[in-house]
């Protein structure tokens, strides 16, 4: 999951880049992409997004904390991946609660 989330936030990385820099344009276009904002489909794939990155943080943290030879057994091991799927989760919803 860490490689999956780190490659959709690389492949996505060109798509926000340009968002970004329409905004910066021109009020108009800055108008027309908070306009975008709104629709529910644009909501989406910004939570999707917001939700790989939220988890290629937490997954990266507990793999530098692996890295330490922290959690190194089975039974840490299995906690931190549930600690880190839990923050993941709470941090998405609260994210989705915020733009919604």
């Amino acid at each position: 999951m860490h490689r999956a989330s780190g490659m959709l936030l690389f492949l996505m990385l060109p798509a926000l880049l340009w968002v970004l820099q329409q905004s910066f344009a021109s009020e108009l276009q800055y108008a027309q992409i908070t306009h975008n904002f709104q629709h529910w489909l644009f909501k989406v794939v910004l939570i999707v997004v917001a939700g790989a990155f939220f988890h290629h943080f937490f997954a990266g943290i507990r793999h530098l904390a692996m890295d330490v030879h922290w959690m190194t057994s089975l039974q840490k091991a299995r906690f931190s991946s549930r600690v880190v799927l839990g923050l993941v989760g709470v941090s998405v919803v609260i994210f989705a609660w915020c733009i919604w």
